[in-house]
Formats: structure tokens, sequence, C-alpha cells
């Protein structure tokens, strides 16, 4: 590089970062503003520019001018100065000035020629890249446990920023596939913060980052995980067919030599989608899949990214909320109590969801008041929090709810009313 600023190669120059970033040709094109071909010819030695050019191209892909001393007329040559507009070719020559002023502008740039900061840029991505991108997203998804999603949102989006940022300059560097892994993590948070905030269609993008991102970083269980958080997010949002059919691909990725634990979560997805479909027959038997799967003695440590294994009190928690999509309320009930009773309770956003499921099962066994006082409590966690994910399946309980108007109903009603309104006390 120190060569190609000393003899202003800018075909070296140029395809040097072009390389340096991982870009096509095509994005190369789009960063400078002009045409592939152009670009093209540029890099094969074909195509001269202009002073201005090369001060715009520089200024485009982040080379600092100091380098090349065309900030001012004055750092250059007189010639360049003068209206014939000298122009300088794609291996180094200037045309329109003499072989003197030829040599005076050489010197110029050797004057300062020093490797480009870009073409170095991967030097700081080392081992320690990935683990410190991962310990952020570690720490954002604690406070996710006590915190509302609107105030970690930013944060998470700047971290995602900045994991995409880091993939694209370790890129051709040892540390690739780490990395890739650390920014699917930071994709599938950023989902996660969207899906609770009640804005589907970015968590739904999010998502789909964090597969791919998985996929370039070539972890097997890391791109299962993702794609089965989605499957999962179709189908608590309704969406049973589409979530199946990505928890099938899941499934088919993960195969038949993996851990107990994928394997025991996957058969959770799916038995939460063939209840979401009314199929409980299908239903009971991936939760029989599941339990078979947690009862084998090589269950144990949990695969990254699990952080827990799955275990009978989790398989449990499925069949609650299966059972209250199945409309068995006696079943949701003991199930709920079986998962539930004497585990550490979950974090409040996700404790709130739990309460509104189980509402939904006290309501369909004629247990109205208990009902709604869950649906109450889960709606001020979900106030308190700004959860539109809680608020929203506290809503829909109230929709569906179709029994006698008891004195809690109407206080649920008042609730929602004075939410709606700002009257809500936190």
């Amino acid at each position: 590089m120190a060569t190609a600023l000393a003899t202003c190669d800018m075909a070296a120059i140029v395809e040097a970062i072009r390389l340096t970033r991982g870009w096509s040709q095509a994005e190369l094109a789009r960063t400078v503003g002009y045409s592939q071909s152009w670009v093209s010819r540029v890099v094969n030695g074909q195509q001269s520019l202009t002073i201005d050019q090369v001060r715009e191209i520089a200024g485009r892909l982040d080379i600092p001018v100091h380098l090349l001393r065309f900030a001012t007329v004055g750092a250059m040559p007189t010639s360049f100065a003068s209206s014939r507009r000298p122009t300088v070719s794609a291996v180094g020559i200037v045309k329109g000035a003499d072989p003197t002023r030829r040599r005076e502008f050489a010197k110029v740039v050797a004057m300062t020629a020093t490797p480009l900061p870009l073409a170095s840029a991967a030097g700081n991505i080392n081992e320690t890249t990935a683990p410190t991108l991962r310990s952020i997203t570690g720490g954002q998804r604690r406070l996710d446990a006590s915190s509302p999603s609107r105030d970690l949102a930013k944060a998470a989006l700047a971290h995602l920023e900045l994991s995409g940022r880091t993939l694209g300059r370790a890129r051709r560097t040892p540390h690739l596939v780490d990395v890739a892994a650390a920014a699917s993590e930071a994709a599938g948070f950023a989902a996660w913060l969207h899906a609770d905030m009640g804005d589907a269609g970015s968590a739904r993008s999010y998502y789909r980052v964090a597969v791919e991102h998985a996929r370039q970083a070539g972890h097997g269980l890391l791109d299962v995980y993702m794609l089965g958080s989605l499957a999962a997010f179709e189908i608590d949002s309704d969406d049973a067919e589409l979530g199946l059919g990505l928890a099938a691909e899941a499934t088919r990725r993960l195969g038949n030599d993996s851990h107990p634990t994928a394997r025991a979560w996957l058969a959770c997805v799916r038995a939460m989608g063939y209840a979401g479909l009314g199929d409980s027959s299908s239903t009971h038997r991936e939760l029989r899949t599941a339990g078979a799967e947690v009862a084998r003695p090589d269950n144990a440590e949990p695969p990254w990214p699990w952080v827990f294994a799955f275990d009978d009190a989790k398989v449990a928690g499925y069949r609650a909320l299966a059972a209250v999509r199945l409309r068995r309320p006696h079943e949701a009930r003991s199930a709920f109590y079986e998962a539930f009773g004497n585990s550490r309770p979950p974090g409040a956003k996700q404790g709130a969801i739990l309460m509104v499921e189980l509402a939904s099962a006290h309501a369909d066994a004629g247990d109205v008041d208990e009902a709604f006082r869950l649906a109450s409590e889960a709606l001020r966690t979900g106030v308190n929090f700004r959860s539109e994910r809680v608020i929203g399946r506290v809503r829909r309980f109230r929709r569906d709810y179709h029994g006698p108007r008891a004195r809690c109903v109407s206080l649920l009603d008042e609730q929602l009313t004075a939410m709606i309104t700002g009257r809500l006390p936190a």
C-alpha cells in the first residue's frame, strides 16, 4: 500500500480496500457512486481519474486525504491547480503534466506514504473480539429481566450495528466464524426486544439477520436455535402453519445425532405449533418426544447457545401452554403447577405472559375471579415494563372471554381503559 500511495496506483489502492472490506465489485461501485463497469476499468488500469475524482473516492472510502495531499489546492503541485485539469491514470501516470511534474507529484505522495488504516483495519480483530461482543449481548439479556424493552432497544441496535461492522472487518481473518456467531446473538436479542415491543415486522427482520449470521458462522446448533426461535415467534403470533414449516426445517438441519436439549426444545416448539392448529394427537406426540429426550443420561450440560438444559419442569411448562391452546383447563392448571411450583420464578415479563396463559386456563375451568385477578396483575406488569407483548396478551384474553360479566371483569375493563388513556397507576 505504501508503494501504491507513492506512485498513486489507484487500481491497487481501490482493489486493496475492496478485498479488506470483503466487498464485491458491485458493492464497491455503490459505495463510490460509479457504475460497476467504470470501477472495473479502474481496477484493470483502463480508466484515468481526475484529481477531483481521486479526492471524491478517497472521501467515500474513508481514506484520510492527507495521505494523498489532495485536501487543498495548496497541497498539490502547481500544475494540478492549472486549468488543464490533469488526470491520474489507474496505474499512477499523471496525464497532462511533464515528467518533472510527475516526479514532483510522486515526491509529495511519498512524503506521507504510510499504510492506510483501512488496509490494516482487520488487525484489531483478535481472539478477544467475539467474547467481548457476546458479553455485551449477555449483559443486555440480563438487564431485559428487569428493564422495559424500549429502554434497551436503542443500545441493542447500536450493539447490533457494531457487531455487523466488526463482522465486515473480520472477513479474511481466522476469527470470522466466532464474530459471525456473536453478531447472530446480537441480532437474535434485537428480535426478541422488538417482539416484546409489539413490532412484529422488525422482529422478523432481525431474526432473519440472526439466521443469516449463524450460517456465516457455520455453527449448526446456532443456526437451528435462531431458526427455531423464529418458528416459535411465528407460532406465538398465531401463524402456526408457518411456524411448523420453520420448525421442520430446523429439525432437518439439526440431524439425529445432536444434543438432547436441542431435540427436546424443538419438539416443544413443534408441539406448540400443533396445539395452535388444534391437533391434540400430534401435540402430545411431540411432548412425549421431548420428555424422552430430557430423560436421556447425556442430557446434562446444555450446548451453546442454550443456557439451561431442558428438564421435566420445562417440558411441563410447554405442556401447560399447549393445554391452554387445546382448551383443556384442568390439564393446563396441573401442568402449570408442576412446571413452576418448585422452580425459580421466571422474569417479570415472561412471568406476566405465563399469568395470562394460566388466567385463560382458570377462565375455561369456570374460576373467573382467579382468572381475572391473574390477568389484572399481568396487565400491571405489562404497563410498568411498557411491554406491548404482555398488554396484547391481556387484551386478547379479554376479547376471548364470553362468560358472565362479574365485578372482576368490569375491573379489568376499567384497567384497560385507564391504560389507553394513560391513567393506570404504576
